[in-house]
């Protein structure tokens, strides 16, 4: 019986190996060292002897088309096509011939595009969708990263920091960025409960998933409007109610702001990964350049780059010297929202960015 040919469906993506340069499918699994040769591009040589380079460039989270079939022209007629996107917004173009890395490097700096992110520096901010497209959001995020990104370029094409500075944006703090584990991060957040509208509320919402919705247990039935109430000792205003109830809105233009956290980090290297903790609970809204924000987050790479040891992350600095030094060299102020005084929670969802008291 012949062998029929694989049906093409559109469930899943294709398998990432199709897309792979010939000389990483070659020595996949079989690589020796890479080497930085700038905060632009490097160098990775597989056991083989064969090599590839990378080179990289910042990219806003939300491209035009325009600019994308730029990016494939340009891995067209330097890299065989291939490039790729990093889960933090750099575009990387993979490079197989030497003789081609710095024609490529000159092109990309002539059609404007910015050449860093590698080694001990500030990679590309990822981010979320803020206010251009997400509906719970407290802050804007294409805006703040640009605003910061124009004041920290130094850092991401030639500066060198202590060890890498990852900066993540997330507009509300249902998170989708990864500001969890930032070395520092912004959480727009809300500081007004959320307003129900229990005339739309009943027509509007399922009252059992509106309900179910909220983490703290906040929201119960209100049988007498036939709509819900909200306890407000327990709710945190994370807007997680108004992603399934459009009848609940939450967004404020006068409350809304930002709150920074720091010392997270992914990598096991040196110490454990670690969760960011609370630096500043809030700051207004100042668009569009939110010079605060950006004069906070300044402040806090500047105090980083005087006081940390080579290869010592953010997170292990502050803990080196002691979270009463770090707001001590910042100037920022410890108020009451750094205390984890939540009292009707069983200890598992004690896992707040709060101080334990």
């Amino acid at each position: 019986m012949a062998e029929l040919p694989q049906r093409q469906t559109d469930i899943g993506p294709p398998h990432y190996e199709k897309f792979l340069p010939p000389v990483i499918k070659k020595n996949y699994g079989q690589w020796s060292y890479h080497e930085v040769l700038s905060h632009g591009h490097m160098v990775h040589t597989a056991k083989s002897g064969d090599k590839i380079w990378t080179v990289r460039v910042a990219s806003p989270r939300l491209l035009s088309t325009t600019t994308i079939y730029e990016m494939c022209d340009v891995a067209d007629k330097y890299c065989g096509g291939h490039l790729r996107f990093t889960t933090r917004n750099n575009v990387e173009f993979l490079v197989s011939d030497e003789k081609n890395v710095t024609p490529l490097m000159e092109d990309l700096k002539k059609r404007g595009f910015l050449l860093g992110g590698i080694g001990d520096g500030i990679s590309n901010i990822v981010h979320t969708q803020g206010w251009v497209h997400c509906h719970s959001a407290a802050t804007d995020a294409s805006g703040l990263v640009k605003a910061m990104m124009d004041e920290f370029a130094d850092y991401f094409t030639k500066t060198s920091l202590p060890a890498r500075v990852r900066i993540a944006v997330a507009c509300c703090v249902n998170m989708c960025g990864a500001v969890h584990c930032s070395d520092i991060a912004l959480v727009g957040v809300h500081k007004t409960p959320p307003r129900i509208n229990a005339e739309t509320l009943k027509n509007q919402c399922e009252i059992p998933s509106t309900i179910s919705s909220c983490p703290t247990t906040a929201i119960s039935p209100d049988p007498k409007t036939k709509s819900v109430k909200i306890k407000l000792e327990k709710c945190m205003y994370c807007g997680n109610c108004y992603s399934v109830c459009p009848s609940m809105p939450i967004a404020d233009p006068v409350n809304d702001g930002i709150a920074i956290v720091v010392g997270g980090k992914v990598s096991n290297l040196r110490s454990n990964p670690k969760f960011s903790k609370l630096a500043i609970p809030w700051i207004p809204n100042n668009p569009p350049r939110w010079p605060e924000v950006v004069a906070a987050v300044k402040t806090i790479i500047d105090t980083y780059k005087a006081g940390a040891k080579k290869h010592e992350r953010v997170g292990e600095w502050v803990e080196r010297i002691g979270w009463e030094k770090f707001f001590a060299l910042t100037g920022f102020e410890f108020k009451a929202q750094h205390i984890d005084n939540f009292t009707f929670a069983r200890e598992t969802f004690r896992t707040t960015s709060s101080f334990k008291w």
